[in-house]
C-alpha cells in the first residue's frame, strides 16, 4: 500500500500566471518569473510550505489553491509572490483522485471509477477489490491518508451508509471528509466547508445520484474569504488538540518511553 501512497503527480505543463501577494505591485514581465518553490500539486498551502522562503521569494500554486490564515501571514509579511498555475482557455480541470469502498461500495466504486475516467480524472484505487467481507475503516484510512500526504488531490470513499467511512477519515490530520446525500449538500461540503475527502452511502444513492454529487463536489470550490476564515478555525481547532496529544507528562523506565514512542506514531 505505501507504493499507492508514494505516487505523486507529475509536473504539469500549463502556463502560469503571476498574482503578487497582498500589498505588493504586480511585476513588470510576468513570463519571465523565476519560480522559487514548487507547491502547485497542493490544493492547501500550510505555514509549512512557506517558512523556509525568503524575502521576494516566487511561490507557484495550483489554480484552486487556498493559503491556510498563518501561511497568508508570512507570504504577506515577507512579500512573497504567488504564482497560480492556471489551465488553459477551454480545457477542462482533471485531477488525480483516490478512491476505495468496503464490500458494501465495490459495485459503485467501479462504476465511479468509469465517470471519473469519462471527465477526464486520473484515479488511485484503494481498494477493495471484490464483494468478500471487509472492514470500511481500513480503506477509508489509506483514501485521507493519501488525501493528507497530497499523493491525491481529493479522495472519494463509499461504504453502505457513508458514515463510519467520514468518521474514519476525519480522524486523519488535514482531512475534511464529508458524508454527502444530495447535490447541495455537496456543493455546501466544498465551497463552505473546504472538504477534500467526500463519503457515499451506497445503500442510501442510487448510481444516478452519485454521478451527480460527484460531478457538482468535483465543480465546486472554497473561493470566499469569509468560508476559508471559518475553515481555519476548524484546522486551528485540530491543530490545538494534536498539540494537546503530544504534551506527554514526565514519565520514567520503560513505560514511559513506550507510552512516548506510540504516541509518535499516531
Amino acid at each position: 500500500m505505501r507504493d499507492v501512497l508514494s505516487k505523486t503527480m507529475p509536473e504539469s505543463s500549463e502556463p502560469a500566471s503571476v498574482i503578487p501577494a497582498v500589498g505588493n505591485p504586480p511585476p513588470n514581465n510576468p513570463t519571465t518569473t523565476t519560480v522559487t518553490r514548487d507547491e502547485s500539486a497542493k490544493l492547501v498551502i500550510t505555514e509549512d510550505d512557506v517558512r523556509g522562503l525568503e524575502r521576494g521569494a516566487v511561490l507557484r500554486i495550483a489554480e484552486a489553491a487556498r493559503l491556510t490564515p498563518l501561511a497568508a501571514d508570512i507570504v504577506n509579511e515577507r512579500g512573497i509572490e504567488i504564482v497560480r498555475r492556471v489551465h488553459r482557455s477551454g480545457t477542462v480541470q482533471h485531477r488525480l483522485i483516490g478512491v476505495g469502498a468496503d464490500h458494501g461500495g465495490y459495485a459503485m466504486k467501479e462504476e465511479l471509477k468509469k465517470f471519473l475516467a469519462e471527465l477526464g480524472h486520473r484515479v488511485n484505487d484503494f481498494g477493495t477489490n471484490s464483494e468478500s467481507a471487509v472492514d470500511y475503516p481500513d480503506f477509508a484510512h489509506a483514501v485521507a491518508r493519501a488525501v493528507a500526504d497530497h499523493s491525491v488531490e481529493v479522495g472519494i470513499m463509499i461504504d453502505g451508509a457513508g458514515v463510519g467511512s467520514a468518521m474514519t477519515a476525519n480522524k486523519v490530520p488535514g482531512v475534511r471528509a464529508a458524508a454527502c446525500y444530495s447535490v447541495e449538500v455537496a456543493r455546501n461540503s466544498r465551497e463552505h466547508n473546504g472538504a477534500n475527502v467526500l463519503t457515499l452511502g451506497s445503500k442510501t444513492i442510487s448510481s444516478e445520484q452519485m454521478r451527480e454529487i460527484v460531478r457538482a463536489w468535483l465543480a465546486t470550490d472554497l473561493t470566499e474569504d469569509r468560508h476559508r476564515k471559518r475553515v481555519g478555525k476548524i484546522d486551528a481547532v485540530e491543530r490545538q488538540y494534536q498539540r494537546e496529544l503530544f504534551r506527554v507528562p514526565p514519565l520514567g523506565g520503560v513505560y514511559g518511553s513506550r507510552l512516548k514512542a506510540e504516541l509518535r506514531t499516531v
